[in-house]
Protein backbone atom coordinates (compact mmCIF):
# COMPACT_ATOMS: atom_id res chain seq x y z
CA UNK A 1 0.00 0.00 0.00
CA UNK A 2 2.89 2.26 0.66
CA UNK A 3 3.80 2.21 -3.25
CA UNK A 4 0.60 3.01 -4.03
CA UNK A 5 0.66 5.85 -1.89
CA UNK A 6 4.17 7.06 -3.20
CA UNK A 7 2.12 7.18 -6.65
CA UNK A 8 -1.12 9.16 -5.49
CA UNK A 9 -0.16 11.36 -8.62
CA UNK A 10 -1.74 8.55 -10.68
CA UNK A 11 -4.91 8.73 -10.26
CA UNK A 12 -6.36 6.64 -13.23
CA UNK A 13 -7.87 3.48 -12.78
CA UNK A 14 -5.35 1.75 -15.10
CA UNK A 15 -2.63 2.90 -13.42
CA UNK A 16 -3.76 2.03 -9.79
CA UNK A 17 -4.84 -1.45 -10.58
CA UNK A 18 -1.79 -2.13 -12.58
CA UNK A 19 0.69 -1.44 -9.69
CA UNK A 20 -1.68 -3.16 -7.87
CA UNK A 21 -1.66 -6.14 -9.42
CA UNK A 22 2.22 -6.20 -9.89
CA UNK A 23 2.50 -5.86 -6.26
CA UNK A 24 -0.20 -9.12 -5.82
CA UNK A 25 0.75 -11.64 -8.26
CA UNK A 26 4.87 -11.33 -8.00
CA UNK A 27 5.91 -15.18 -7.65
CA UNK A 28 9.17 -15.41 -5.90
CA UNK A 29 10.94 -18.18 -4.36
CA UNK A 30 9.92 -19.05 -0.62
CA UNK A 31 12.02 -20.17 2.21
CA UNK A 32 11.40 -22.53 5.36
CA UNK A 33 12.15 -21.25 8.69
CA UNK A 34 13.34 -23.62 11.54
CA UNK A 35 13.75 -22.47 14.79
CA UNK A 36 15.19 -19.16 13.66
CA UNK A 37 17.20 -20.44 10.78
CA UNK A 38 16.18 -20.29 7.27
CA UNK A 39 17.01 -23.82 5.55
CA UNK A 40 18.36 -24.28 1.79
CA UNK A 41 17.45 -20.58 0.31
CA UNK A 42 17.13 -21.44 -3.23
CA UNK A 43 17.16 -18.75 -6.19
CA UNK A 44 17.92 -19.20 -9.92
CA UNK A 45 21.44 -17.81 -11.00
CA UNK A 46 23.93 -17.97 -14.07
CA UNK A 47 26.25 -19.21 -11.94
CA UNK A 48 26.17 -20.46 -8.02
CA UNK A 49 28.57 -19.43 -5.49
CA UNK A 50 30.76 -21.81 -2.91
CA UNK A 51 30.96 -19.27 -0.53
CA UNK A 52 28.87 -16.85 1.28
CA UNK A 53 28.23 -14.26 3.70
CA UNK A 54 25.92 -11.70 5.41
CA UNK A 55 26.26 -7.90 5.29
CA UNK A 56 26.19 -8.34 8.86
CA UNK A 57 29.54 -10.05 9.77
CA UNK A 58 31.27 -6.81 8.14
CA UNK A 59 29.33 -4.24 10.58
CA UNK A 60 26.36 -3.39 8.49
CA UNK A 61 23.83 -2.01 10.76
CA UNK A 62 19.85 -2.41 8.78
CA UNK A 63 18.16 0.42 10.78
CA UNK A 64 17.75 2.72 8.16
CA UNK A 65 20.00 5.89 9.97
CA UNK A 66 23.71 4.28 9.95
CA UNK A 67 25.52 4.31 6.62
CA UNK A 68 26.52 0.50 5.36
CA UNK A 69 28.83 2.08 2.69
CA UNK A 70 32.02 0.96 4.11
CA UNK A 71 30.33 -1.92 5.21
CA UNK A 72 29.31 -2.68 1.68
CA UNK A 73 32.93 -1.98 0.39
CA UNK A 74 34.55 -3.99 3.38
CA UNK A 75 32.37 -7.13 2.57
CA UNK A 76 32.98 -7.05 -1.33
CA UNK A 77 36.59 -6.38 -0.68
CA UNK A 78 36.89 -9.31 1.47
CA UNK A 79 34.46 -11.81 -0.53
CA UNK A 80 36.23 -11.21 -4.02
CA UNK A 81 39.49 -12.72 -2.42
CA UNK A 82 37.11 -16.03 -3.33
CA UNK A 83 36.28 -15.43 -6.91
CA UNK A 84 39.00 -18.51 -7.96
CA UNK A 85 37.51 -20.71 -5.88
CA UNK A 86 33.62 -20.91 -6.70
CA UNK A 87 32.97 -17.00 -6.00
CA UNK A 88 31.15 -15.75 -3.25
CA UNK A 89 27.30 -14.74 -1.83
CA UNK A 90 26.59 -11.83 -0.29
CA UNK A 91 23.21 -11.72 1.62
CA UNK A 92 21.71 -8.09 2.73
CA UNK A 93 19.04 -9.24 5.52
CA UNK A 94 16.00 -7.80 6.08
CA UNK A 95 16.52 -4.21 7.34
CA UNK A 96 16.46 -0.93 6.08
CA UNK A 97 20.55 -0.70 4.91
CA UNK A 98 20.99 3.28 4.30
CA UNK A 99 24.14 3.20 1.94
CA UNK A 100 26.05 5.69 -1.07
CA UNK A 101 28.02 4.13 -4.16
CA UNK A 102 29.55 0.42 -4.00
CA UNK A 103 31.39 -1.18 -6.54
CA UNK A 104 30.80 -5.23 -7.86
CA UNK A 105 33.55 -7.65 -8.03
CA UNK A 106 33.53 -10.39 -10.85
CA UNK A 107 32.51 -14.17 -9.61
CA UNK A 108 29.80 -12.41 -6.95
CA UNK A 109 26.10 -12.30 -6.35
CA UNK A 110 24.43 -9.67 -4.36
CA UNK A 111 21.33 -11.29 -3.06
CA UNK A 112 18.23 -8.99 -0.87
CA UNK A 113 15.48 -10.84 1.59
CA UNK A 114 11.90 -10.24 0.63
CA UNK A 115 12.18 -7.84 3.65
CA UNK A 116 14.76 -5.58 2.31
CA UNK A 117 15.17 -2.37 1.60
CA UNK A 118 18.54 -0.89 0.37
CA UNK A 119 17.89 3.13 0.65
CA UNK A 120 20.38 5.37 -1.45
CA UNK A 121 22.08 8.31 0.55
CA UNK A 122 21.28 11.69 -0.25
CA UNK A 123 24.56 12.80 1.20
CA UNK A 124 26.45 13.55 -1.95
CA UNK A 125 30.05 12.62 -0.56
CA UNK A 126 29.00 9.40 -0.56
CA UNK A 127 28.84 9.15 -4.18
CA UNK A 128 32.57 9.21 -5.91
CA UNK A 129 33.05 11.23 -9.42
CA UNK A 130 33.08 9.24 -12.65
CA UNK A 131 34.45 10.21 -15.81
CA UNK A 132 32.00 10.90 -18.93
CA UNK A 133 31.12 7.60 -20.41
CA UNK A 134 33.52 8.38 -24.21
CA UNK A 135 30.73 7.40 -26.59
CA UNK A 136 28.45 10.49 -24.99
CA UNK A 137 31.88 12.90 -24.46
CA UNK A 138 29.92 14.57 -21.91
CA UNK A 139 27.05 14.04 -19.04
CA UNK A 140 24.21 14.38 -19.57
CA UNK A 141 23.25 16.81 -16.61
CA UNK A 142 26.13 18.65 -16.62
CA UNK A 143 29.30 18.51 -19.07
CA UNK A 144 32.02 17.83 -17.05
CA UNK A 145 31.20 14.96 -14.88
CA UNK A 146 29.27 12.29 -13.20
CA UNK A 147 28.25 10.65 -9.51
CA UNK A 148 28.72 6.50 -9.80
CA UNK A 149 26.00 4.51 -9.36
CA UNK A 150 24.36 3.48 -6.38
CA UNK A 151 25.53 -0.28 -7.05
CA UNK A 152 28.33 0.04 -9.90
CA UNK A 153 30.59 -2.45 -11.59
CA UNK A 154 33.22 -2.23 -14.40
CA UNK A 155 35.49 -4.76 -15.83
CA UNK A 156 34.01 -7.72 -14.37
CA UNK A 157 32.60 -11.05 -15.39
CA UNK A 158 30.00 -13.46 -14.15
CA UNK A 159 28.15 -11.13 -11.31
CA UNK A 160 24.46 -11.30 -10.56
CA UNK A 161 22.17 -8.90 -8.49
CA UNK A 162 18.76 -11.12 -7.53
CA UNK A 163 16.99 -11.79 -4.26
CA UNK A 164 13.36 -12.49 -3.11
CA UNK A 165 12.10 -9.57 -4.63
CA UNK A 166 14.12 -6.90 -2.16
CA UNK A 167 13.85 -3.39 -2.85
CA UNK A 168 16.45 -0.52 -3.56
CA UNK A 169 15.02 2.85 -2.49
CA UNK A 170 17.20 5.39 -4.52
CA UNK A 171 15.22 8.29 -3.04
CA UNK A 172 15.51 10.37 -6.04
CA UNK A 173 13.18 13.33 -4.96
CA UNK A 174 16.51 15.20 -3.33
CA UNK A 175 18.51 14.43 -7.12
CA UNK A 176 15.03 15.60 -8.57
CA UNK A 177 14.36 18.81 -6.91
CA UNK A 178 17.97 19.40 -7.87
CA UNK A 179 17.58 18.57 -11.11
CA UNK A 180 14.68 20.91 -11.73
CA UNK A 181 16.43 23.97 -10.08
CA UNK A 182 19.29 23.73 -12.02
CA UNK A 183 21.70 22.99 -9.81
CA UNK A 184 23.46 19.98 -10.59
CA UNK A 185 27.20 20.35 -10.70
CA UNK A 186 27.41 16.65 -11.89
CA UNK A 187 25.02 14.16 -14.05
CA UNK A 188 23.02 12.38 -11.35
CA UNK A 189 23.41 8.74 -10.42
CA UNK A 190 21.51 5.70 -11.69
CA UNK A 191 20.65 3.24 -9.69
CA UNK A 192 22.75 0.13 -11.32
CA UNK A 193 25.49 0.58 -13.89
CA UNK A 194 27.88 -2.53 -15.23
CA UNK A 195 30.47 -1.31 -17.73
CA UNK A 196 32.76 -3.40 -19.63
CA UNK A 197 31.55 -6.82 -18.79
CA UNK A 198 30.00 -9.46 -19.60
CA UNK A 199 27.87 -12.45 -18.34
CA UNK A 200 25.54 -10.27 -16.03
CA UNK A 201 22.18 -11.36 -14.38
CA UNK A 202 19.90 -8.82 -12.67
CA UNK A 203 16.76 -10.40 -11.41
CA UNK A 204 13.99 -10.52 -9.14
CA UNK A 205 13.69 -7.11 -7.37
CA UNK A 206 11.93 -4.13 -7.14
CA UNK A 207 13.57 -1.16 -7.62
CA UNK A 208 12.11 2.34 -7.09
CA UNK A 209 12.85 6.40 -6.95
CA UNK A 210 16.13 5.94 -8.58
CA UNK A 211 18.23 9.52 -9.33
CA UNK A 212 18.22 8.83 -13.24
CA UNK A 213 18.27 6.21 -15.32
CA UNK A 214 17.51 2.55 -13.37
CA UNK A 215 18.97 -0.27 -15.03
CA UNK A 216 22.37 0.74 -17.27
CA UNK A 217 24.14 -2.11 -18.56
CA UNK A 218 27.15 -0.65 -20.84
CA UNK A 219 29.46 -1.59 -23.19
CA UNK A 220 28.65 -5.18 -21.89
CA UNK A 221 27.44 -8.22 -23.54
CA UNK A 222 25.78 -12.06 -22.23
CA UNK A 223 23.33 -10.00 -20.26
CA UNK A 224 20.20 -10.99 -18.43
CA UNK A 225 17.51 -8.96 -16.77
CA UNK A 226 14.56 -10.58 -15.78
CA UNK A 227 11.64 -10.51 -12.86
CA UNK A 228 12.01 -6.58 -12.23
CA UNK A 229 9.48 -4.48 -11.12
CA UNK A 230 10.46 -0.76 -11.40
CA UNK A 231 8.33 2.26 -10.36
CA UNK A 232 9.01 5.94 -10.43
CA UNK A 233 6.13 8.98 -10.32
CA UNK A 234 5.35 9.52 -13.86
CA UNK A 235 6.26 13.05 -13.72
CA UNK A 236 10.16 12.27 -12.37
CA UNK A 237 12.95 13.15 -14.83
CA UNK A 238 14.72 11.01 -16.52
CA UNK A 239 13.89 8.02 -14.81
CA UNK A 240 14.06 5.27 -17.83
CA UNK A 241 13.55 1.84 -16.64
CA UNK A 242 16.22 -0.34 -17.99
CA UNK A 243 18.42 1.09 -21.03
CA UNK A 244 20.69 -1.23 -22.33
CA UNK A 245 23.53 0.89 -24.41
CA UNK A 246 26.03 -0.30 -26.58
CA UNK A 247 25.75 -3.88 -26.29
CA UNK A 248 27.96 -5.61 -28.47
CA UNK A 249 29.85 -9.37 -29.21
CA UNK A 250 33.17 -10.14 -30.09
CA UNK A 251 33.43 -12.28 -33.06
CA UNK A 252 36.93 -13.44 -32.38
CA UNK A 253 38.22 -17.41 -31.44
CA UNK A 254 41.43 -17.30 -31.65
CA UNK A 255 42.52 -18.00 -28.15
CA UNK A 256 40.68 -18.24 -24.83
CA UNK A 257 42.48 -15.15 -22.81
CA UNK A 258 41.79 -11.82 -22.06
CA UNK A 259 42.53 -8.16 -24.26
CA UNK A 260 43.01 -4.87 -22.79
CA UNK A 261 42.18 -1.95 -25.04
CA UNK A 262 42.39 1.52 -23.82
CA UNK A 263 40.14 4.43 -25.82
CA UNK A 264 41.51 7.55 -25.98
CA UNK A 265 38.82 10.05 -25.92
CA UNK A 266 39.05 13.45 -27.45
CA UNK A 267 39.57 16.52 -25.58
CA UNK A 268 39.46 14.04 -22.57
CA UNK A 269 42.20 13.48 -20.03
CA UNK A 270 40.46 9.68 -19.12
CA UNK A 271 41.70 6.18 -20.53
CA UNK A 272 38.99 3.49 -20.07
CA UNK A 273 40.77 0.28 -20.13
CA UNK A 274 38.43 -2.66 -20.16
CA UNK A 275 39.12 -6.80 -20.90
CA UNK A 276 37.06 -9.11 -22.63
CA UNK A 277 36.89 -13.17 -22.53
CA UNK A 278 37.62 -14.02 -26.32
CA UNK A 279 35.81 -16.40 -27.29
CA UNK A 280 33.91 -17.57 -30.06
CA UNK A 281 30.37 -17.83 -28.66
CA UNK A 282 29.48 -14.53 -27.03
CA UNK A 283 25.96 -13.50 -27.00
CA UNK A 284 24.10 -10.24 -26.23
CA UNK A 285 20.74 -9.09 -24.13
CA UNK A 286 17.61 -10.99 -22.84
CA UNK A 287 14.95 -8.27 -20.87
CA UNK A 288 11.70 -10.49 -19.93
CA UNK A 289 9.21 -10.15 -17.37
CA UNK A 290 9.84 -7.25 -16.23
CA UNK A 291 7.00 -4.56 -15.26
CA UNK A 292 7.72 -0.77 -15.08
CA UNK A 293 6.02 2.53 -14.39
CA UNK A 294 8.62 5.51 -14.98
CA UNK A 295 8.76 9.05 -15.64
CA UNK A 296 10.66 8.62 -18.93
CA UNK A 297 10.98 5.64 -21.58
CA UNK A 298 10.17 2.08 -19.53
CA UNK A 299 13.24 0.83 -21.95
CA UNK A 300 15.14 2.35 -24.34
CA UNK A 301 17.66 1.38 -26.33
CA UNK A 302 21.04 3.47 -26.77
CA UNK A 303 24.55 3.36 -29.21
CA UNK A 304 26.47 6.76 -27.78
CA UNK A 305 25.43 10.26 -28.64
CA UNK A 306 26.55 12.23 -31.78
CA UNK A 307 30.39 12.59 -33.11
CA UNK A 308 31.42 10.88 -29.74
CA UNK A 309 29.18 7.60 -30.12
CA UNK A 310 30.15 7.91 -33.78
CA UNK A 311 33.88 8.00 -32.77
CA UNK A 312 33.30 5.03 -30.12
CA UNK A 313 31.68 3.03 -32.89
CA UNK A 314 29.94 0.50 -31.00
CA UNK A 315 26.39 -0.72 -31.79
CA UNK A 316 23.75 -2.25 -29.28
CA UNK A 317 22.53 -5.36 -31.51
CA UNK A 318 21.01 -8.50 -30.63
CA UNK A 319 18.70 -7.59 -28.05
CA UNK A 320 15.32 -9.71 -27.02
CA UNK A 321 12.80 -7.89 -25.08
CA UNK A 322 9.19 -10.24 -24.24
CA UNK A 323 6.56 -9.98 -21.68
CA UNK A 324 7.10 -6.25 -20.70
CA UNK A 325 4.57 -4.29 -19.08
CA UNK A 326 4.77 -0.24 -19.46
CA UNK A 327 3.21 2.99 -17.69
CA UNK A 328 4.83 5.70 -18.99
CA UNK A 329 2.06 8.79 -19.93
CA UNK A 330 5.11 11.34 -20.95
CA UNK A 331 7.45 8.63 -23.18
CA UNK A 332 7.34 4.85 -24.39
CA UNK A 333 7.52 1.72 -23.80
CA UNK A 334 10.45 0.92 -25.57
CA UNK A 335 12.49 3.96 -27.24
CA UNK A 336 15.07 3.49 -29.76
CA UNK A 337 17.63 6.29 -29.18
CA UNK A 338 18.03 9.20 -29.53
CA UNK A 339 21.53 8.06 -28.49
CA UNK A 340 22.11 5.71 -31.55
CA UNK A 341 25.11 7.01 -33.52
CA UNK A 342 26.90 3.70 -32.59
CA UNK A 343 24.25 1.97 -34.34
CA UNK A 344 21.36 0.05 -32.89
CA UNK A 345 20.03 -3.39 -34.96
CA UNK A 346 18.50 -6.78 -34.82
CA UNK A 347 16.11 -5.98 -31.65
CA UNK A 348 13.13 -8.30 -31.43
CA UNK A 349 10.06 -7.32 -28.93
CA UNK A 350 7.07 -9.28 -28.53
CA UNK A 351 4.11 -9.90 -25.99
CA UNK A 352 4.29 -6.09 -25.15
CA UNK A 353 1.85 -4.35 -22.57
CA UNK A 354 1.55 -0.72 -22.58
CA UNK A 355 -1.45 1.59 -20.68
CA UNK A 356 -1.44 5.11 -20.35
CA UNK A 357 1.99 5.53 -22.17
CA UNK A 358 2.89 7.79 -24.62
CA UNK A 359 3.42 5.44 -27.26
CA UNK A 360 4.84 1.95 -27.93
CA UNK A 361 8.12 1.56 -30.04
CA UNK A 362 9.37 4.48 -30.32
CA UNK A 363 12.50 5.51 -32.95
CA UNK A 364 14.06 8.97 -31.63
CA UNK A 365 17.06 10.60 -34.15
CA UNK A 366 17.90 13.45 -35.63
CA UNK A 367 20.60 15.17 -38.31
CA UNK A 368 23.77 14.87 -36.62
CA UNK A 369 23.25 11.20 -35.15
CA UNK A 370 24.58 9.04 -37.79
CA UNK A 371 24.50 5.81 -37.11
CA UNK A 372 21.90 3.32 -38.16
CA UNK A 373 18.20 1.67 -36.51
CA UNK A 374 17.80 -1.59 -38.63
CA UNK A 375 16.03 -4.88 -38.09
CA UNK A 376 13.56 -3.78 -35.41
CA UNK A 377 11.20 -6.70 -35.20
CA UNK A 378 7.71 -6.54 -32.94
CA UNK A 379 5.09 -8.50 -31.97
CA UNK A 380 2.23 -9.21 -29.88
CA UNK A 381 1.47 -5.57 -28.54
CA UNK A 382 -1.64 -5.02 -26.49
CA UNK A 383 -2.27 -1.00 -26.04
CA UNK A 384 -4.57 0.54 -24.08
CA UNK A 385 -4.84 4.86 -23.70
CA UNK A 386 -2.37 5.95 -25.98
CA UNK A 387 -1.20 9.41 -27.78
CA UNK A 388 0.56 7.48 -30.31
CA UNK A 389 0.45 3.87 -31.55
CA UNK A 390 3.63 4.09 -33.80
CA UNK A 391 5.80 7.25 -33.83
CA UNK A 392 9.18 7.69 -35.65
CA UNK A 393 10.57 10.77 -35.07
CA UNK A 394 13.77 12.31 -37.67
CA UNK A 395 13.85 15.91 -35.50
CA UNK A 396 14.64 14.77 -32.19
CA UNK A 397 17.65 17.66 -31.26
CA UNK A 398 18.76 17.51 -28.13
CA UNK A 399 22.84 17.01 -29.33
CA UNK A 400 25.83 16.56 -27.08
CA UNK A 401 26.86 19.96 -28.14
CA UNK A 402 27.32 22.27 -31.14
CA UNK A 403 30.22 20.20 -32.93
CA UNK A 404 27.79 17.20 -34.15
CA UNK A 405 28.52 16.64 -37.66
CA UNK A 406 25.05 18.20 -39.83
CA UNK A 407 26.19 15.59 -42.79
CA UNK A 408 25.74 12.59 -40.24
CA UNK A 409 22.50 11.48 -41.30
CA UNK A 410 21.24 8.44 -39.44
CA UNK A 411 20.03 5.28 -41.68
CA UNK A 412 16.69 4.21 -40.76
CA UNK A 413 15.24 0.73 -42.51
CA UNK A 414 13.49 -2.94 -42.26
CA UNK A 415 11.28 -1.53 -38.89
CA UNK A 416 8.52 -4.48 -38.95
CA UNK A 417 5.59 -4.23 -36.37
CA UNK A 418 2.77 -6.68 -36.80
CA UNK A 419 -0.19 -8.22 -33.87
CA UNK A 420 -1.14 -5.29 -32.70
CA UNK A 421 -4.02 -4.47 -30.76
CA UNK A 422 -4.77 -1.17 -29.35
CA UNK A 423 -7.78 0.98 -27.59
CA UNK A 424 -8.51 4.46 -26.92
CA UNK A 425 -5.61 6.01 -28.69
CA UNK A 426 -5.64 9.48 -29.54
CA UNK A 427 -3.39 8.90 -32.79
CA UNK A 428 -2.38 5.94 -34.98
CA UNK A 429 1.20 6.72 -36.30
CA UNK A 430 3.06 9.84 -36.51
CA UNK A 431 5.86 8.69 -39.10
CA UNK A 432 8.63 11.55 -39.69
CA UNK A 433 11.55 10.73 -41.97
CA UNK A 434 14.08 13.48 -42.86
CA UNK A 435 13.84 15.40 -46.48
CA UNK A 436 16.63 13.28 -48.65
CA UNK A 437 16.96 10.91 -45.96
CA UNK A 438 13.75 8.85 -46.34
CA UNK A 439 13.40 5.97 -43.50
CA UNK A 440 12.66 2.73 -45.56
CA UNK A 441 11.76 -1.04 -45.31
CA UNK A 442 8.50 -0.33 -43.05
CA UNK A 443 6.00 -2.67 -42.51
CA UNK A 444 2.79 -2.90 -40.12
CA UNK A 445 0.54 -5.80 -40.24
CA UNK A 446 -2.34 -7.58 -38.74
CA UNK A 447 -3.37 -4.33 -36.81
CA UNK A 448 -6.70 -3.04 -35.08
CA UNK A 449 -6.91 0.38 -33.57
CA UNK A 450 -9.45 2.07 -31.85
CA UNK A 451 -9.36 5.86 -31.79
CA UNK A 452 -10.71 8.56 -29.51
CA UNK A 453 -11.62 10.97 -31.93
CA UNK A 454 -11.34 9.52 -35.35
CA UNK A 455 -12.11 12.96 -36.50
CA UNK A 456 -8.00 13.73 -35.90
CA UNK A 457 -5.73 13.14 -38.43
CA UNK A 458 -4.74 9.12 -37.86
CA UNK A 459 -1.66 8.81 -39.92
CA UNK A 460 0.80 11.86 -40.27
CA UNK A 461 3.57 10.31 -42.65
CA UNK A 462 6.65 12.21 -44.35
CA UNK A 463 9.69 11.04 -46.19
CA UNK A 464 8.81 7.17 -45.26
CA UNK A 465 8.78 4.33 -47.24
CA UNK A 466 6.79 0.86 -46.79
CA UNK A 467 4.01 -1.14 -46.65
CA UNK A 468 1.31 -2.58 -45.09
CA UNK A 469 -1.87 -5.44 -44.87
CA UNK A 470 -4.55 -6.13 -42.41
CA UNK A 471 -4.61 -2.21 -40.80
CA UNK A 472 -7.22 -0.33 -39.22
CA UNK A 473 -7.93 2.39 -39.59
CA UNK A 474 -6.55 2.12 -43.43
CA UNK A 475 -2.84 3.76 -43.38
CA UNK A 476 -1.49 6.71 -45.27
CA UNK A 477 -0.41 6.37 -49.01
CA UNK A 478 3.67 6.21 -48.15
CA UNK A 479 2.84 2.79 -46.77
CA UNK A 480 1.37 0.48 -50.02
CA UNK A 481 -0.91 -1.88 -49.12
CA UNK A 482 -0.17 -5.49 -49.98
CA UNK A 483 -2.80 -7.28 -51.66
CA UNK A 484 -1.87 -10.77 -50.29
CA UNK A 485 -4.45 -11.65 -47.40
CA UNK A 486 -2.22 -13.41 -45.16
CA UNK A 487 0.85 -11.32 -45.44
CA UNK A 488 2.55 -10.84 -42.09
CA UNK A 489 5.50 -8.76 -41.55
CA UNK A 490 8.40 -11.03 -40.88
CA UNK A 491 9.65 -11.87 -37.21
CA UNK A 492 12.99 -14.00 -36.89
CA UNK A 493 12.42 -17.89 -36.84
CA UNK A 494 15.65 -18.84 -35.09
CA UNK A 495 16.64 -17.84 -31.47
CA UNK A 496 19.80 -15.87 -30.43
CA UNK A 497 22.12 -17.83 -27.92
CA UNK A 498 21.15 -15.62 -25.18
CA UNK A 499 17.53 -17.18 -25.55
CA UNK A 500 18.99 -20.33 -25.02
CA UNK A 501 20.85 -19.43 -21.34
CA UNK A 502 18.92 -21.53 -19.06
CA UNK A 503 19.52 -20.14 -15.18
CA UNK A 504 20.56 -22.64 -12.71
CA UNK A 505 18.79 -23.73 -9.18
CA UNK A 506 21.19 -22.58 -6.67
CA UNK A 507 21.22 -22.80 -2.87
CA UNK A 508 22.75 -21.21 0.60
CA UNK A 509 22.09 -20.93 4.10
CA UNK A 510 21.08 -17.92 6.20
CA UNK A 511 20.50 -17.18 10.08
Amino acid sequence: MAIINMYAKCTNSYVVGFICTILLLRSVAECREVNGVLENLEYPAISCRKHSASLIDFGGVGDGKTSNTKAFQYAIGNLSHYGSDGGALLVVPPGKWLTGSFNLTSHFTLFLHRDTIILASQDESEWPELSVLPSYGRGRDAPDGRFSSLIFGTNLTDVVVTGYNGTIDGQGSYWWDKFHKGELKLTRPYMIEIMFSDHIQISNLTLINSPSWFVHPIYSSDIIIQGLTIAAPTDSPNTDGIDPDVCFILYISVFNYYYTLTILVENSTTNYSFSFSLTDSCTNTRIEDCNIVSGDDCIAVKSGWDEYGIKFGMPSQHIVIRRLTCVSPDSAMIALGSEMSGGIQDVRAENLTAIDTESAVRIKTAVGRGGYVKDIFVKGMNLNNMKYVFWITGSYGSHADNDFDPKALPDISGINYRDVIADYCNYTAKLEGIPNDPFTGICISNMSITNSDMKKLQWNCTDVEGVSSNVSPVPCELLSQKEEKKFDCPFPDEKLPIESVMLKTCSFKSV
